[in-house]
């Protein structure tokens, strides 16, 4: 399978593409440290790394991510939020972007998890599609993010901590990839305008539409803490999860969510 290519990927992000500098690679140790490299010698805002391998991608809580050209899309972007823009509940604002870029693509049952998951539905439940991991620095001109996402396009083989999907299941066909990540960038696009405008506190009612916990029993789990049970009540304007304990409603703002039995 041929790399992606910048020259096709420019026209179909057309009057977009100049707010993009995309490099295709055959491999990297992961698109995020690739990119993170690049943005300490002076890579500007909105320069994404694209790669078929991923041999040392990166998820949340240091899981790996690995990829391949057939199975996945693993890409990262970076993005500069303007001075006095708080970045709390950004990578619920990507995962928005993602929803509704593959739901547009025609993908059915696309979800979301707190606090950077996306999910699938089906009939035995929900399973992993995608993932967003987002590392920000901060300076006196504002906050730099690089916002890594890999996107399962066929379901993972092996063994993985929890249930996993790809987005061959919820449709038809897969788009072509240029389509599909032109697609993907023109969504993060908007959706990181939106934010650096309004912050998280307008895109809210966005990501609870998509929100695949809403009201449903759970159970939050913390570096070597005991296991939080609750009713899930959707997020803050700053992204944190609210969850309604016995003690009455906690405001969350790290930890591993899961499904638990009513």
């Amino acid at each position: 399978m041929p790399l992606i290519d910048p020259v096709l990927l420019k026209e179909r992000l057309a009057g977009q593409a100049g707010r993009f500098d995309v490099d295709a690679l055959d491999s990297c140790d992961s698109t995020s440290s690739e990119l993170l490299r690049r943005a300490a010698l002076g890579a500007p805002p909105g320069t994404v790394v694209v790669a078929d391998r991923q041999l040392a991608g990166r998820g949340r809580r240091g899981r790996s991510w690995s990829s391949s050209p057939a199975d996945s899309l693993t890409f990262s972007l970076l993005w500069r939020l303007p001075a006095g823009r708080v970045p709390g509940g950004l990578s619920l604002a990507v995962g928005v972007a993602l929803a509704q870029a593959l739901d547009a693509l025609g993908a059915n049952g696309v979800r979301l998890k707190w606090p950077n998951d996306v999910l699938l539905a089906g009939d035995t439940g929900f399973a992993k599609l995608a993932g967003v991991l987002v590392e920000l620095a901060s300076d006196r001109r504002g906050t730099q993010a690089c916002i890594g996402i890999g996107i399962n396009l066929a379901q993972p083989a092996g063994d993985f901590p929890q249930a996993v999907a790809g987005l061959s299941q919820a449709m038809a066909r897969v788009p072509e990839r240029h389509d599909m990540l032109a697609a993907l960038l023109l969504a993060l696009l908007d959706m990181l305008d939106r934010f650096a405008q309004a912050g998280f506190g307008a895109l809210k009612d966005d990501w609870l539409a998509w929100h695949a916990w809403q009201d449903r029993p759970v159970q939050l789990l913390g570096e070597g803490e005991v296991p939080l049970v609750g009713v899930c009540r959707g997020v803050d304007d700053d992204g944190a999860l609210l969850l309604e304990t016995a003690a009455g409603l906690s405001r969350i703002l790290a930890g591993d969510l899961s499904l638990r039995a009513a």
